[in-house]
């Protein structure tokens, strides 16, 4: 069995709330089908108070293997550095201690959710709780376990980054590791696994079509692209969101909601509102990825000129008004 602690701190739960809308199959069946034992979860798990503080002991002794470090939330390091924000309930030990010690003696620590990565939402300025990710600061390595840690297994921290985590994201890292398919290369950059962070939200995005002829939503509910008025960086995102589906079916941008770059360091303080594109001389400063400004400028022009009518009106429009045209698909 492949052996999993799974520890909470600075956030609101929504990774493990993602993770149980696991399905086809389920969590439980998931893991159970890839030899992975849950050795403890706080919110999930039968076991607690002392019950699981014998478990933690079991493993930093040695008794008990620990293959994977699972953390969901940012970790806590004040108030002056000693935790104790947060400390472990029934044992007076700050949490970030317990994180160093369990991570000490893994073979594999994962950061789930961009807290537990970089600092996230919980590290968002003034940050009075000196919140951070556990090799991450924001963007800069780091972070409560040090930019040289390596786990027993050789790995750094895998960073499973976004806010929140897809169920998959979380279940397929967990099943390479466990058949040692995870290596450094299939890290990214900031140390997402690639499976999903080689992605652009805007692959598989259903406003493609307008995003091509730059035929722009100016409101919410409104069916065009949200990039160029209302704060969609999908062009910039890394993630599968719109090809792996949440539920089954849905994602941020077919909800209606601007992609806001969750899976990225330091997302939470984009520095304007989440649901505006800042702009100078009407460019948006954000540019799709590798895209060169002045090719954006040349061929959003021309878009807007060839725009059809069909796009132009449905893209200010809460639902289809015009259909597309019926026309012979053969051609003599």
């Amino acid at each position: 069995m492949f052996n999993v602690i799974w520890l909470q701190s600075g956030g609101c739960g929504g990774c493990t709330m993602s993770l149980l809308c696991a399905e086809s199959p389920d969590l439980l069946t998931t893991l159970r089908g890839a030899g992975i034992e849950l050795l403890w979860h706080p919110s999930l798990s039968e076991r607690t108070g002392a019950e699981a503080l014998e478990l933690f002991e079991d493993v930093l002794a040695g008794r008990v293997v620990l293959d994977a470090l699972c953390m969901e939330g940012a970790v806590l390091r004040g108030p002056e550095g000693t935790g104790r924000f947060h400390t472990l309930a029934g044992t007076d030990v700050a949490m970030i201690e317990w994180v160093r010690r369990l991570c000490g003696v893994a073979r594999h620590v994962v950061a789930v959710g961009s807290c537990a990565a970089y600092g996230g939402v919980t590290a968002a300025a003034p940050n009075i709780l000196d919140a951070c990710g556990l090799q991450y600061d924001g963007q800069y390595p780091g972070g409560a376990l040090g930019a040289g840690f390596v786990a027993r297994g050789g790995l750094p921290v895998i960073n499973v980054a976004g806010c929140p985590t897809h169920p998959d994201w979380v279940t397929e890292t967990l099943m390479l590791l466990a058949r040692n398919m995870l290596d450094t290369a299939a890290l990214d950059d900031f140390r997402r696994p690639r499976f999903y962070a080689d992605q652009l939200v805007h692959h598989g995005c259903t406003r493609n079509e307008f995003y091509e002829y730059k035929a722009s939503a100016r409101h919410p509910s409104e069916l065009g692209c949200m990039m160029e008025h209302m704060g969609c960086i999908g062009t910039q995102a890394h993630g599968d969101c719109n090809t792996r589906l949440w539920n089954g079916s849905g994602s941020c941008t077919r909800a209606g909601y601007a992609c806001i770059n969750c899976t990225d360091p330091e997302f939470e303080e984009p520095g304007h509102p989440f649901c505006q594109t800042p702009k100078i001389a009407g460019i948006p400063v954000g540019l799709p990825t590798d895209m060169p400004k002045a090719w954006f400028v040349a061929l959003s022009s021309l878009a807007k000129a060839a725009t059809p009518m069909r796009l132009a009106k449905n893209a200010v429009s809460d639902h289809q008004v015009v259909p597309p045209s019926c026309h012979p698909s053969k051609r003599r």
